[in-house]
């Protein structure tokens, strides 16, 4: 989706009218008097598994994340901080990423079962949108402006992985197969211009055209500690969890490091942005178990859409 410049400049301005404020997104998480860029402890350490991932927020500002308490759920933490089970998937099926979509329904990656899951948030009715066998594992996924889904599908015992593209229609299409290596952290540019995938210590960067194809593969990124998942703020910067070093760092669109974020926990598997602004990054931890969040200068770029939807 593109950002006219009306809708740039007032989610700026709100963004710095809030941080001026002090006005907190969470009633148990840090306020902006605490600082930026500084990790606080979000839920209890051991409130999940070490399979915490696929953080997401909805338009009510409830996060959810994967495998809560025990293994095959989805964990819901609320605006006031009060942490349960949303929802307990199919027996066999366990959840990555997740996503929600322009009509506000959670989509899942779910590796175990080679599905991507859909939920009506009204009714919690669970449904497979698509079933996928030769998909080694749908790891993480993002979404564009057009609800189109495109999916990581990292092979890690062969060190390969395939990234996938599930439109509305639930037409599948294979992007890329060649070299990728075990791909993992996905997402989409604030201009839906470029699409990236990340594996091991790479960032990848493909042009992504109005279709939803990708051409142009090139190295956007190459660092030491090695990725997880990602997500872009709407300036067009990266915020992606560094696993190897215990830190989400920033980058920016032409793949300069601009910022590193240390965590409490040093195991750092996927981030999103949430909040009331949308300043608020909330980090899974697969050592501690928990969720961490800190405080950013502007918002996320899914917290953007949905305020042009």
């Amino acid at each position: 989706m593109n950002i006219n410049y009306f809708n740039y400049i007032f989610c700026c301005l709100l963004s710095s009218f809030l941080l001026l404020t002090h006005l907190s997104p969470l009633a148990n998480a840090q306020d902006t008097s605490a600082g930026l860029f500084k990790s606080f402890v979000f839920t209890p350490v051991n409130s999940f598994t070490s399979g915490v991932e696929g953080p997401a927020v909805d338009s009510k500002g409830n996060l959810y994340a994967v495998n809560f308490h025990h293994s095959g759920t989805i964990g819901i933490v609320t605006p006031e901080g009060k942490a349960g089970i949303f929802l307990e998937l199919p027996e066999g099926s366990i959840a990555n990423g997740i996503r929600f979509d322009s009509h506000g329904n959670m989509l899942i990656a779910d590796y175990t079962g080679h599905n991507i899951l859909k939920v009506d948030m009204a009714t919690k009715e669970l449904s497979i949108f698509v079933n996928r066998p030769e998909m080694t594992q749908p790891n993480d996924i993002a979404i564009d402006s057009k609800d189109r889904i495109y999916a990581s599908d990292p092979d890690f015992k062969n060190r390969a992985g395939r990234v996938w593209r599930i439109d509305p229609d639930k037409k599948v299409t294979l992007l890329d197969s060649e070299g990728l290596g075990p791909a993992n952290g996905i997402e989409v540019s604030t201009d839906e211009k470029t699409l990236y995938v990340n594996a091991g210590r790479r960032i990848w960067a493909y042009d992504l055209s109005e279709k939803g194809e990708v051409s142009n593969r090139r190295v956007l990124v190459d660092h030491s500690a090695g990725f997880d998942g990602m997500r872009c703020d709407i300036q067009g910067n990266i915020w992606a969890a560094c696993i190897g070093n215990g830190t989400v760092t920033k980058f920016s669109p032409d793949g300069k490091m601009l910022q590193e974020v240390p965590l409490i926990g040093k195991a750092p598997t996927n981030v999103a942005f949430g909040g009331k602004d949308g300043c608020t990054i909330y980090v899974t931890l697969m050592d501690q178990a928990n969720i961490e969040s800190f405080r950013v200068d502007v918002p996320g770029r899914e917290w953007m859409m949905r305020q042009n939807r």
